[in-house]
C-alpha cells in the first residue's frame, strides 16, 4: 500500500467511522493551516458520503504565537461575540459534527508568560463553556485525530531527516491504518473495548488502588452508578461515533471527593504550547495538597488556577502497556496519542455520561453524586510497565484489574 493509498483510507476511516458522517450532517473541522490538503480531503469524503455542509475553521501556530507575544492580555481575554454565536449556531444545528485535528507545536508558547497564557484561557473558557454541553454530554458527535505538521513532526523525530514522513507512518500504525480492512480492524477494536468496559461494569468497583514502583500509591473512589465506557460513544440521535482516533482506552469518573494518595507521571504533558515533565500530585479528600515537577512546574501550578475544582480528577482511564502506541516506543508530546500509550487519569471536568443519568442532571445534581466540574480537563499519563491495580468492592472483595501494566 502506497502513501496516498493510506492517506485515502484514512481520511476515509475518519468520516466513516470516527464521525459517521450521514446523509444530511453539517460537518465543523478545526484544521491548522498548514494542512489543508488533509482538510480538504476529510472534506471531499464527507460530501460524498451525504454532508450537506463542510465548514472549516483554520488555525496557525505561528500567528497564535505573535498575537500572545504582542497582544496586552486585556485584549486576550476577549471573546468577540460573533464567535460565541456562530460556534453555538453549528452547535445547535440538528445534525452537526465536528471534527478537530489535535497538531501543534508542543512548545509553541514556551517564551510565553504561563500567567498571561492562563489568563488568556480562562476568560476563553468561561465565556464558552455552554458549548462544552454539546461534546462532554455526546449530544453531537466529535471526533478528534491528528496529522503531522513540521514543527511537531521535529520535536517527535529529532534526528530523523524526513520527520514529517516518519509520524505519517507512525499515525497510519496506531490508527490500524496499514491493515487490510482499517473499517474492519476499528469495528473489533471497538468490541473488544467494549467487552472490557461490560466486564468492568459488572464487578461495580468501589475502589481502585493503584502501586507502582515509581512512587505511585493511590487509591480512587469510583461514585455510585458510575459508568466504564469504551471508544465508541452515541449522540442524541443513536448514531455511534469514536471521539478519539486512536483509542485504546477504558474509562470512568471517579468520585471527586474520594482521591488520596501520591501519583507520578509517566510521560510529559503538553499543556497550551508548553511541556510539563517529571512532575508528581498528592491527593487528600479528591484535591491536589502539593505537587512538584523538574519540568514546568509554574506551568503546572497555572492548570490548578484556572478554579477551585482543577485541583480534583474528573476521568480515571485504564490503558494496557501492551498497546500498539506504547508498544512503538515514540513519546508524540500529544496527549491524543500518549494518553493512549498508558493508564491516565483527567484533571478538571469529568464527562456527564459516566454516571447513570448524568447528561440530564443539573449542576448541582451532579455535584451531589460526586461529579467535578470544572474549566479544566487536562489529562495525565500514570501507566507503567509494573503498574498494578486492584478492584476493591463494596463487600471489601479484592480483584486484580492490572498487573505488571496490562489486564491481569
Amino acid at each position: 500500500m502506497n502513501f496516498n493509498e493510506k492517506l485515502n483510507k484514512y481520511a476515509e476511516l475518519i468520516i466513516k467511522v470516527g464521525s459517521n458522517i450521514m446523509e444530511g450532517d453539517t460537518l465543523t473541522i478545526n484544521s491548522p493551516v498548514e494542512r489543508a490538503d488533509f482538510a480538504r480531503m476529510l472534506a471531499e469524503n464527507a460530501y460524498k458520503q451525504g454532508a450537506h455542509d463542510v465548514v472549516i475553521n483554520w488555525n496557525d501556530g505561528e500567528i497564535t504565537k505573535m498575537k500572545y507575544e504582542y497582544t496586552p492580555v486585556e485584549i486576550l481575554k476577549e471573546v468577540p461575540k460573533y464567535v460565541f454565536d456562530r460556534a453555538m449556531y453549528y452547535a445547535e444545528t440538528k445534525r452537526h459534527k465536528l471534527i478537530g485535528i489535535s497538531a501543534s507545536d508542543p512548545e509553541l508558547l514556551k517564551d510565553i508568560d504561563p500567567k498571561k497564557i492562563q489568563e488568556a484561557s480562562l476568560a476563553v473558557s468561561k465565556v464558552m463553556q455552554p458549548l462544552r454541553k454539546y461534546t462532554m454530554n455526546d449530544i453531537v458527535s466529535w471526533t478528534v485525530v491528528s496529522v503531522p505538521t513540521k514543527a511537531w513532526a521535529k520535536k517527535v523525530f529529532p534526528n530523523s531527516e524526513n520527520p514529517v514522513d516518519d509520524l505519517w507512518e507512525a499515525i497510519f500504525y496506531t490508527t490500524r491504518v496499514n491493515t487490510e480492512d482499517p473499517i474492519k480492524a476499528w469495528e473489533d477494536h471497538l468490541d473488544t473495548l467494549m467487552e472490557k468496559a461490560k466486564w468492568l461494569n459488572d464487578e461495580n468497583f468501589k475502589y481502585l488502588r493503584y502501586k507502582a514502583s515509581n512512587g505511585t500509591d493511590l487509591e480512587i473512589e469510583l461514585p455510585k452508578g458510575h459508568i466504564w465506557t469504551a471508544a465508541s460513544s452515541k449522540n442524541e440521535k443513536g448514531e455511534r461515533f469514536v471521539p478519539n482516533m486512536p483509542t485504546e482506552e477504558v474509562f470512568t469518573l471517579p468520585h471527586k471527593d474520594g482521591v488520596n494518595g501520591v501519583v507520578h507521571a509517566s510521560k510529559p504533558l503538553v499543556y497550551d504550547g508548553n511541556v510539563i515533565d517529571e512532575f508528581w500530585l498528592e491527593f487528600k479528600d479528591g484535591a491536589v495538597v502539593d505537587f512538584d515537577a523538574k519540568v514546568g512546574k509554574e506551568v503546572l501550578a497555572s492548570i490548578f488556577e484556572k478554579d477551585e475544582r482543577a485541583r480534583r480528577l474528573g476521568e480515571v482511564a485504564l490503558v494496557p502497556f501492551d498497546s500498539p502506541i506504547s508498544n512503538s516506543n515514540i513519546l508524540f508530546y500529544n496527549t491524543l496519542f500518549d494518553e493512549n500509550a498508558s493508564c491516565h487519569l483527567a484533571l478538571g471536568k469529568a464527562y456527564p455520561t459516566t454516571i447513570e443519568g448524568g447528561e440530564n442532571m443539573t449542576d448541582e445534581e451532579l455535584a451531589e453524586h460526586g461529579v467535578n466540574d470544572s474549566y479544566a480537563h487536562e489529562d495525565f499519563m500514570v501507566g507503567t510497565a509494573d503498574l498494578d491495580i486492584i478492584g476493591i468492592k463494596e463487600d471489601g472483595t479484592e480483584v486484580q484489574v492490572f498487573k505488571n501494566g496490562n489486564w491481569a
